[in-house]
Parts: structure tokens; sequence; C-alpha cells
């Protein structure tokens, strides 16, 4: 096999400077930032899947140490016949091991956020869409709907104590943007890309900081105060602590949140970060020029008969 196998497992690196980019940075200050976040969940999805189709293709090369394909490979040379090299075993085995890695990071991100999900409808049966837990800690999350059960917005006592009345409707106008615009599965994305390949992290982040400026942007225009809803944040940010995997009012990058809230509301829906659709667009192609390849491979390589 040719070069072309290993390309996809690095493309991911491509996606950094998108969501590092001025244009992806300029998205967290538009009307629409969710847009964004979409396109980059999205393109990292298809590359992480993509680098990951292309370790089972490297992982598959093993088969040309089965017995009777062994065998006739060596009858083919006997032959005069020159077989395609396939990729050495020795990087056939790492790519195995590294499929291992990579499905146990899959099973444990599964696993966390399906238990924060439970964790959350536990807590008690929504009333008009809203959950108040006999908590302490201040948090606010929107918790998604799931398995028969509706989405609800869930605050503890905690955080209630610790604000006033338009306050709570900027917590609230915020949550239920997240429930509104479906941000689980936007961040549920990214965060599934970055356990199938860890070098897409930081887009991870950047879709988080995206959905979280969405639902800002919403409250905003809900409680019709921008400066509240900037006040708000940073007062929740202070003593809030939210489990990971579920979308909060505290959410991070509570900085830029501010400062992006504090300016004059944006009037454009906001850029949609093109180059996150050309690096998948590339990662796809890649992929399918690798599969057409190891099936003439593999072509070759077993008996006909």
């Amino acid at each position: 096999m040719t070069w072309l196998v290993h390309v996809p497992i690095l493309l991911p690196v491509l996606l950094l400077p998108v969501a590092l980019h001025p244009l992806a940075r300029r998205a967290t200050r538009s009307a629409r930032p969710e847009r964004a976040a979409r396109a980059l969940a999205a393109g990292a999805v298809v590359t992480a899947l993509s680098s990951a189709v292309c370790l089972v293709l490297v992982v598959a090369t093993l088969l040309d140490d089965i017995p009777a394909i062994e065998r006739y490979g060596h009858l083919s040379v006997a032959q005069g016949r020159t077989l395609p090299e396939p990729v050495p075993d020795p990087i056939a085995m790492v790519a195995a091991v590294l499929l291992l890695w990579i499905g146990r990071r899959v099973l444990t991100s599964l696993r966390a956020r399906l238990a924060v999900a439970r964790e959350l409808h536990a807590a008690g049966p929504p009333h008009d869409g809203l959950v108040v837990a006999d908590w302490d800690s201040p948090r606010a999350v929107a918790v998604p709907p799931g398995r028969g059960r509706r989405g609800h917005v869930l605050v503890t006592s905690g955080l209630l104590r610790m604000l006033d009345g338009p306050e709570r409707a900027a917590v609230l106008a915020h949550e239920r943007a997240h429930l509104r615009h479906r941000h689980d599965r936007t961040a549920a994305l990214a965060a599934m890309a970055t356990a199938l390949n860890p070098l897409l992290r930081p887009v991870e982040t950047a879709v988080g900081l995206l959905v979280e400026r969405s639902a800002d942007e919403d409250a905003a225009r809900t409680v019709e105060d921008r400066r509240l809803v900037a006040q708000t944040i940073a007062k929740v940010a202070l003593a809030a602590h939210r489990p990971a995997a579920a979308l909060g009012f505290d959410g991070s990058s509570t900085v830029r949140r501010v400062e992006a809230l504090v300016r004059p509301a944006p009037r454009r829906g906001g850029p949609t970060v093109p180059g996150s659709m050309a690096v998948a667009g590339l990662s796809l192609a890649v992929t399918i020029a690798a599969v057409a390849e190891f099936i003439a491979l593999l072509q070759a390589w077993l008996p006909t008969g």
C-alpha cells in the first residue's frame, strides 16, 4: 500500500488552525455562533472517522500472514508474479494497538456521558420544563431528552439563592436555548471526534465555546439586556461547578463570553468556518482512495481458486 492510507490519520491536524483561525474567533462574536459550531463538529467527525477507517485498513494488512494467503504469496513469487507490498507488520501491529486504545477511549466517553445523563434525570421529574434540585452547589444545566424523557432545565437551590429575579430569567433563557438548538448533539459529536482522535481536542474546546456563545446571544435577545447576561455569567462562573459532558450556564471561556456580551449586539449570523468542510472533504476523498487501494491489494493477495 502507498502513503495514501497514512494521510487521513494525520489530516485532523489541519482542523486545528481552522478552529483557531480569526474566522472561527469572529464566529464567537456573531449573532448565530451555532452555525460555526455545527460546521466544526461535522468536520471533526468526518476527519476522525476517516482516520479510524484508515487505521482499520492498516491493521487488515495483517491478513497476509494467514497461512493460506501466505502460501499463495510464495507460490505467486515462485511463478514470477509480483504482488503489491502490504504495510510492514510492525506498523500494522502499532495500528492495532492504537485501535484498541481508541476503542477504549470511545467506550469511556460514551459511559461518562450516559452516567451524567442518568444522574441529571434522576434529580426529579420536571414541572413546566424545570427541575429545582435541593443541592447547595450553584448549578444550572440543560438536561437533554433521552429514552422517552423530555429535555428540561435543572437548577439548584444553591444557584437560586445567589441570584435575583432578572438574573434567574437570564439563566433559564440560556439553558432553554441549549435545549432548543440541541447543542447537546453538537457537543457530543465533537467529544466523540476527540475520543476517536485526540488531536482534535482543541476543536472540541472551540465547539464548546461556540455553543455557549450561541446560548448567550439567545438569552440576551430574550431578556433584552446584554449586560445583565454578562453580569450573570461572571457571577455564576465564580461559584458554580458543572459535571463533565453537561451544558451549563457556567461554561468554559467565561472571559471571552463576557467580552462578547458587553459589545453591541451583532447584526449578522456569522461565518460558518468553511475550512472545516474543506478538510473533511479532503479526508473523505483520501480515505476513499485508500479503501480502493486496499481492495486492489486484497484482490491481488487472495487466492483465486
